[in-house]
């Protein structure tokens, strides 16, 4: 048991998977014949003259993905109704036979480089238009297509595939070969992180609501991303139990009672996406969600050892919706309004204590009632290995109460702290919250030495 708890803690990112990390947010841009349609999936069989966006401007775009923090753009390169935003040579359902002489890939990728923030795009393998899928034969048109975007519009950051298929009970059945697509990638983009439900790099958080789990643990077992590189050997009880059921909806992924289990562990990160509006495409009756949904979405994604994916969908003209561009404003200057100054402080880890359950103790110049959020990092480099730690105030009468209590860390933890009376009798008269100087962060509990890399105040 012991053996193995270490090993798990030592389960270790790659660096593409750091640099994932160190993006934090990035949008996704869904655009296809589907926004001329008012559909969410297209059925194939569109016109291709019906995409026209006459004023099409990924400047504008990526002006919009800046001012709310965000660092990069995943563009659907392709969709489930198979049309194309390039010009490929392997379908006529593309860009090449709409109204305009455009390659939205191109012009994408080039407005991000021009603005400093990366480049990458989602190519839907189910395809609703091509004759092949539903045969060998479409895995290799899809590779062909994987080629044309991996080694012809620069670097590329992210490679985003899910396992949609909506065909029902009677429709075309198609094995997706990913275990080839991502060899693939591996050889023409090496930089590139890879998203799948499976793994290899980032999986999915099991919604698209934006909803994070209470324990969003990087370390999960192989039998969830299956591929993903194994790092570790079984788990004590791995012949007492079986993990064959794990899918991205389930709750308790990483936790220690699951992974008790597991024929051995990978490290494979969740991505918390979400659109800023209902849908995926744009609808012109559609409004943004409330600035504190998409709040509180960051601090339950970026702020819970996940980075967040908010998808901003063109209108048919090929512009960013202006309520759209708003929000973010409004989003972008909120983040830097919370995070944009830490409040000086002094952080002093306390001496002699267990390496499982260190103190570290917070101290500011004078007594503070304005403190809002913790914000900590473990050094994710080394393995992810916090299991709980609560935050606690130490007020002037002498008392001590908790701010805070959490499970994980990982690579960073925003904590929201609440007022420890709140809840409370109202006649206690320690409810009017009488400010603090000192603060502690205790580790209750770990999977081995704990490394704090940062402790910032907010």
């Amino acid at each position: 048991m012991k053996e193995f708890l270490k090993e798990a803690a030592h389960v270790r990112p790659s660096q593409r998977q750091l640099d994932w990390y160190e993006l934090g947010s990035y949008a996704f841009v869904h655009f296809s014949p589907n926004t001329y349609t008012d559909r969410e999936w297209g059925l194939g069989d569109e016109d291709e003259k019906i995409f026209n966006p006459v004023h099409l401007d990924c400047d504008q775009w990526v002006r919009a993905i800046k001012s709310a923090g965000m660092k990069g753009m995943v563009l659907t390169a392709k969709h489930h109704d198979g049309f194309c935003l390039w010009p490929s040579k392997y379908t006529e359902h593309s860009v090449k036979n709409c109204p305009l002489d455009i390659d939205v890939v191109k012009e994408a990728s080039e407005a991000c480089r021009r603005g400093g923030i990366k480049f990458g795009f989602y190519l839907s393998p189910w395809d609703r238009n091509n004759k092949l899928y539903g045969t060998d034969a479409y895995n290799d048109y899809f590779c062909n297509q994987l080629t044309e975007l991996l080694t012809n519009y620069g670097e590329i950051f992210y490679v985003w595939f899910d396992n949609a298929c909506g065909e029902g009970p009677n429709g075309k059945k198609q094995v997706y070969d990913f275990p080839r697509y991502i060899k693939l990638i591996r050889e023409l983009q090496p930089g590139a992180v890879i998203f799948n439900d499976f793994g290899p790099d980032i999986r999915w958080c099991g919604n698209e609501a934006g909803i994070a789990r209470h324990s969003e643990w990087a370390v999960v077992p192989k039998e969830l991303c299956f591929y993903s590189d194994v790092q570790t050997g079984p788990a004590p009880m791995a012949d007492m139990g079986d993990l064959s059921y794990m899918y991205n909806t389930d709750q308790e992924i990483g936790t220690l009672p699951t992974i008790m289990f597991s024929k051995g562990l990978t490290f494979t990160p969740a991505e918390i996406n979400m659109s800023i509006r209902p849908g995926w495409f744009w609808h012109e009756q559609e409004e943004p969600h409330s600035l504190e949904r998409l709040f509180r979405t960051y601090i339950t994604s970026y702020g819970a050892n996940a980075c967040m994916h908010l998808n901003l969908p063109p209108n048919r003209d090929g512009l960013i919706d202006e309520r759209d561009v708003k929000r973010l404003q409004e989003f972008g200057d909120l983040i830097r309004k919370e995070f944009g100054t830490p409040i000086p402080c002094t952080v002093e880890k306390e001496e002699g204590g267990s390496p499982l359950q260190p103190k570290y103790h917070i101290h500011f110049d004078e007594v503070r009632k304005d403190v809002k959020y913790i914000v900590l990092r473990e050094d994710i480099a080394e393995g992810q290995r916090v299991e709980s730690f609560k935050i606690m105030a130490h007020f002037p009468s002498g008392a001590q109460f908790p701010l805070y209590q959490g499970t994980v860390i990982g690579n960073r933890m925003i904590c929201m702290l609440q007022d420890p009376f709140a809840l409370q009798n109202p006649l206690i008269d320690d409810r009017r919250f009488p400010g603090f100087q000192d603060l502690t962060l205790q580790i209750t509990s770990a999977r081995d030495e704990v490394i704090i890399k940062d402790i910032q105040v907010f």
